[in-house]
């Protein structure tokens, strides 16, 4: 491994051989990082932290320190980050609660930049992007393929779906159902489908069809929520899409951003 003679590295850490640890990093006891990672400089990670293989992390970051909570009291919770994941500048991320599961969990390949903040208990999926400054309170889940937006703020406990989108400057205080996009500055509001990511990822004209009349049925038909779902799963039984959709409908707790009556352009995002 290549350590830098000003790197601080506790002994017990477990550290693979081609880790690059740069200038003025510092390692905790019960860290692990694997192959392939490199820490650029002023690093700063403690507590039960695993980072996977071939992470990309950037100065005056800071992972697994103790969550915000109140009634945390040092319990040995856990951080864990996949592989292919790039935490760029100022990215804090806190470890969990023991009455919140115990693990603040990323997946693979995600992009953090700037100022992003995680907090305890979240955990997110892969190919997840989020800009400068987004920000999580506690125990949030987000899909696989979402993209936050700069300056979101979101509420505890909510959920994003997959390859869902948070434009810009917004505030999420319900859950953003999968393949949708939401945006607004005090509460976002779904907008339709984030179409130009599903083709981006390969979904065809056909199943975006099925998704936005499966939108248009569940949200802009006048129908209350839970006869929309019952219908959209007669019609649409066929359509795995729309019953991933479904799913993740019924089992809200926070309930769903509620749907405006227009779809935005990509600019206004």
């Amino acid at each position: 491994m290549n350590i830098h003679p000003t790197a601080l590295v506790h002994p017990k850490a477990e550290i693979e051989e081609d880790v690059v640890i740069g200038p003025y990093c510092v390692i905790g006891e019960h860290v692990k990082i694997g192959r392939g990672s490199r820490l650029i400089s002023h690093v700063y990670i403690e507590g039960h932290t695993e980072i996977g293989q071939r992470c990309q992390i950037f100065p005056y970051v800071s992972i697994g320190t103790p969550p915000q909570h109140l009634q945390y009291r040092d319990e040995p919770t856990r951080v864990i980050l996949g592989d292919d994941n790039i935490v760029r500048e100022y990215v804090t991320i806190n470890r969990a609660t023991s009455f919140g599961g115990g693990i603040t969990r990323l997946g693979h390949h995600n992009f953090l930049m700037a100022y992003v903040h995680i907090a305890h208990d979240c955990e997110l999926g892969n190919h997840v992007v989020m800009a400068n400054a987004a920000t999580l309170a506690g125990h949030i889940t987000i899909g696989n393929y979402a993209v936050i937006g700069g300056l979101v703020g979101v509420h505890q406990y909510v959920r994003i779906g997959d390859y869902a989108m948070i434009g810009g400057c917004s505030a999420l205080g319900r859950d953003v159902p999968p393949f949708m996009r939401a945006a607004g500055g005090y509460r976002a509001k779904l907008f339709g489908l984030n179409s130009i990511a599903l083709r981006r990822h390969g979904f065809s004209n056909e199943r975006i069809a099925i998704l936005r009349q499966a939108y248009d049925l569940l949200f802009r038909q006048g129908y209350r929520l839970n006869e929309a779902t019952k219908l959209a799963r007669s019609q649409y039984s066929d359509s795995t899409d729309v019953l991933m959709l479904l799913t993740f409908i019924e089992s809200s707790r926070r309930g769903l951003c509620h749907a405006s009556s227009r779809d935005l352009d990509d600019e206004e995002l």
